[in-house]
């Protein structure tokens, strides 16, 4: 089944800002707190293992949060691919690596990581945001994601996925 990717329409109202510091733009030197932070998720399953290596080679995709002591309260990564040809459409990002510390989780860091790549989708002028999630996707959903066809992915992105982890596909446009 193929469903129609969303267009965006309202937003959710904003839930209250978590005190502290907004989100920014990784840097390289962010590789081993990106690590160390989806380090739970991804033995829990989560979240897909990836190399150091891979975090700093990466960096530049990540939004994260600075938690006071220095690491980091929750990251979230937005790659951009080009448009498929022939499909007449933009260049699309992929959202990934979403991930809060259990210490914050419910308190706002994560609507507020995808408040910030949201924006950042737009100003790229980005045509559609895709996910993947193992888990219900509920924050995605309140934010105008819908299911979507793996097909209308980016097939670089599409291809990599784990039928074993069985992840749902979300997009929504920007």
């Amino acid at each position: 089944m193929t469903l129609a990717v969303p267009r965006p329409g309202a937003l959710p109202p904003h839930t209250a800002a978590p005190a502290g510091p907004r989100p920014r733009g990784a840097r390289r030197a962010d590789a081993v707190a990106l690590k160390a932070l989806s380090g739970p998720f991804a033995r829990s399953g989560a979240l897909r293992e990836r190399p150091l290596a891979r975090y700093a080679a990466d960096a530049s995709d990540f939004l994260v949060v600075d938690a006071p002591d220095g690491s980091l309260d929750g990251c979230l990564g937005l790659g951009v691919h080009p448009a498929e040809p022939g499909s007449g459409g933009g260049d699309v990002g992929v959202l990934y690596n979403f991930c809060v510390a259990a210490h914050r989780q419910g308190r706002g860091v994560g609507a507020l990581l995808l408040r910030a790549a949201l924006d950042e989708a737009a100003g790229r002028s980005l045509s559609t945001l895709f996910t993947a999630t193992t888990g219900g996707g509920g924050l995605f959903l309140r934010h105008g994601f819908a299911p979507a066809c793996a097909r209308l992915a980016p097939a670089a992105w599409a291809g990599a996925l784990d039928p074993r982890r069985g992840a749902r596909v979300l997009a929504r446009g920007v």
